[in-house]
């Protein structure tokens, strides 16, 4: 089987090239798209638990307690006392935050509808079926784990 000819092949090279396009991007901003990532993952209004950012975004907590702290430092977020958790930390979005999250959203928005001018809605669906049926065979161990067949 040739790589260019298997799934996890084309996932991961489309992948590095979504990356590479939005890291270039966000260096023109003085971030990176993993700064962006968490940036639109933070609720808005009421903050996120920083526990269930991680898993949120299907990064480990070590990566994520790393961007968090440089995301503070740079002044875009800020840790506040959970009021319905006292063990817990929301993670909240600075004025500066918002307006780097407002910027990150257009590059998001402009991708997809850039995409979706040239793929058609049926081809858009497919995609997300097909990547929807992967994420489930991976969580339910069927490829290597306890449910697979082989």
């Amino acid at each position: 089987m040739q790589k260019e000819k298997t799934i996890d092949h084309t996932l991961r090279a489309t992948w590095q090239m979504v990356a590479k396009m939005y890291n270039e991007q966000a260096t023109k901003h003085e971030s990176t798209m993993a700064m962006a990532f968490v940036l639109l993952n933070i609720d808005k209004e009421k903050g996120t638990p920083s526990t269930s950012l991680g898993p949120l975004m299907g990064m480990e907590p070590t990566s994520l307690s790393r961007i968090l702290k440089s995301m503070e430092e740079k002044g875009a977020i800020y840790r506040e006392k959970n009021p319905n958790d006292g063990r817990g930390v929301l993670i909240k979005l600075t004025d500066f935050g918002i307006e780097k999250r407002n910027i990150s959203k257009q590059y998001v928005i402009k991708f997809n509808q850039t995409v979706n001018e040239h793929v058609s809605a049926e081809k858009i669906k497919n995609f997300f079926e097909v990547t929807e049926t992967i994420n489930d065979l991976i969580s339910n161990k069927m490829i290597f784990g306890i449910n697979s067949t082989k």
